[in-house]
């Protein structure tokens, strides 16, 4: 029994050891995009007309003000916008008619969209949108985002001049990291954006900087050459995937193109989430991400840092070097959450609830380890199971989850 509890204490400390490692190359990470962020200043202009495409259902708090930002683009070239929703009875409708009112001058288009082509809704309305009557999207260069998605009057002049970076690989796809607004505190929703701001968005970084560049999409932004996501396969191949803008730049890169990331950083609202939808969302993202990246994922112990050296500490019989160990934990994953919260991404909110990090990190290495019991998941109020990446509806739920946001 002794030898077991030595083995155990020497395996959690190796791994916190591991765990904090990771946070310095983290800081690395941070370093890394902050140069990248300054080179892409001195990129030349690069101006294509663009179709913007909006996939919609429902409305949310604070969606007009992201619609709005799209109209307000600082912008040479033309652009277009088309908002697809399921029908006209759809509440997001309303919103496109006072847009197209209060922005006459701006290319918008409502486009219907009343077929269901596969379990994924949202790849089965760009579909709708790419081939409409009216003639779909109309430009070679296309960007992709979630409905929620506000953006600065900047953020098109800073997304297509990445497609002029150089490279040894011709740009098929520019995404772009984001941070999350609360429209109103709940414990819920400032859970969901602090992990946002101080563990994913770190991991992106710290992907880009070990796999020497980024080789997917995020939702926040997808902004593709046409010619690129037809040589991935189209969106066809996307419309049982949940995880489809992960897909589509991996599709993208696999198909010898290079995905960039934008020097501009966009803003998702996040719904007032109750405990209990906090919690389903996270888990729907976490067996989404380890569907996708399956190694990938199982390495994300290391990004644990806080519950690891916790634990280290209980299995050390509180030693001084666990306590220790701990302590210097502490100030790295708080160094880190700054830097990459409040630094990279400009959240004020990060420091506003830092208070909570511990905690947040505490149910985070929960979800990651639950949600390794399953492959079911809930997506707006329906049941599917994930098998390889696509989507199989299992049933129906009472209950309709919240949100329209880049994670739903």
């Amino acid at each position: 029994m002794q030898t077991f509890a030595h083995i155990t204490a020497i395996v959690m400390t190796v791994l916190t050891a591991a765990s904090m490692v990771y946070c310095l190359l983290v800081l690395v990470a941070v370093w890394s995009y902050r140069r990248h962020a300054r080179r892409s200043q001195w990129l030349p202009v690069f101006v294509p007309p663009v179709s913007i495409l909006k996939p919609v259902k429902g409305f949310d708090e604070g969606m007009y003000e992201a619609f709005r930002s799209h109209c307000l683009q600082e912008y040479p070239s033309e652009y277009e916008l088309l908002f697809g929703a399921g029908s006209t009875d759809d509440p997001a409708v309303a919103a496109v008619e006072r847009l197209m009112a209060e922005f006459p001058e701006r290319a918008i288009r409502l486009v219907i969209c009343p077929e269901r082509l596969g379990t994924n809704g949202k790849v089965s309305n760009l579909i709708q949108m790419m081939t409409d009557a009216e003639g779909g999207a109309r430009h070679e260069f296309l960007l992709i985002n979630d409905s929620d998605i506000r953006v600065s009057p900047k953020y098109l002049d800073l997304v297509m001049r990445q497609f002029a970076a150089p490279n040894k690989k011709p740009v098929g796809m520019v995404t772009a990291l984001y941070r999350g607004r609360t429209a109103s505190w709940t414990f819920g929703a400032v859970f969901e954006a602090l992990g946002i701001s101080t563990d994913f968005i770190a991991g992106v970084l710290m992907a880009r900087l070990v796999e020497g560049g980024i080789h997917f999409g995020l939702g926040s932004t997808l902004a593709v050459r046409r010619e690129a996501l037809q040589g991935a396969g189209g969106l066809e191949a996307l419309v049982d995937q949940l995880g489809d803008d992960y897909e589509m730049g991996a599709r993208i890169a696999a198909a010898g193109y290079s995905i960039q990331l934008a020097s501009e950083v966009v803003e998702t609202s996040v719904p007032a989430y109750s405990f209990k939808d906090f919690l389903s969302h996270q888990l729907r993202w976490a067996r989404t991400v380890r569907d996708s990246r399956r190694w990938g994922y199982a390495g994300l112990i290391f990004t644990h840092t806080l519950p690891l050296a916790a634990a280290n500490v209980v299995a050390s019989g509180a030693s001084f070097w666990s306590i220790w160990l701990l302590g210097l934990a502490f100030f790295l994953r708080l160094g880190t959450a700054v830097q990459v919260g409040a630094g990279v991404l400009g959240d004020r909110q990060v420091l506003r609830d830092l208070w909570l990090l511990p905690l947040r990190d505490a149910i985070g290495f929960l979800v990651w380890v639950w949600s390794f019991a399953g492959n079911t998941i809930v997506w707006r109020g329906e049941q599917f199971v994930l098998k390889g990446g696509r989507l199989e509806k299992a049933g129906w739920t009472g209950n309709r989850e919240q949100g329209t946001g880049s994670r739903d």
